[in-house]
């Protein structure tokens, strides 16, 4: 699950100034600096994630949030059940999902992902 920014004026969720106005959302994250900040201000980390790709860990039959909560402010690499791995640099860990920075291979993106779509995972 990826967090986007909301739409501009005349479709969607912006105040009558449009995204950032009054009463609207906030508007899309400033560039070249990164993903823009998480929630309260949390910031991405300032470089990039680790240039290697770490051997994927046997797979676990379910994340449990207490496992991956040891991995929160550091670069942890997730291994979904379906799709790619990628680099993540988690803030915050629920019941069901972790949430944090995602690295798209140029910079940090706010992102969350539900524990149930995890296979495993190492952080660093």
């Amino acid at each position: 699950m990826t967090f986007l920014p909301p739409f501009g004026p005349g479709g969607g969720f912006g105040g009558p100034g449009g995204p950032g106005g009054p009463g609207g959302m906030p508007g899309p994250p400033s560039f070249p600096g990164g993903g823009g900040g998480g929630p309260q201000g949390i910031q991405p980390p300032t470089g990039p994630p680790p240039s290697f790709i770490p051997q994927q860990p046997a797979s676990l039959f379910a994340v449990d949030p207490r496992a991956i909560s040891g991995c929160l402010f550091r670069y942890t690499y997730i291994w979904p059940d379906r799709g790619p791995g990628f680099w993540m640099f988690p803030v915050f860990v629920g019941r069901n999902s972790v949430a944090g920075f995602r690295w798209n291979g140029f910079f940090w993106m706010y992102s969350g992902i539900d524990l149930q779509r995890i296979s495993s995972f190492s952080c660093f």
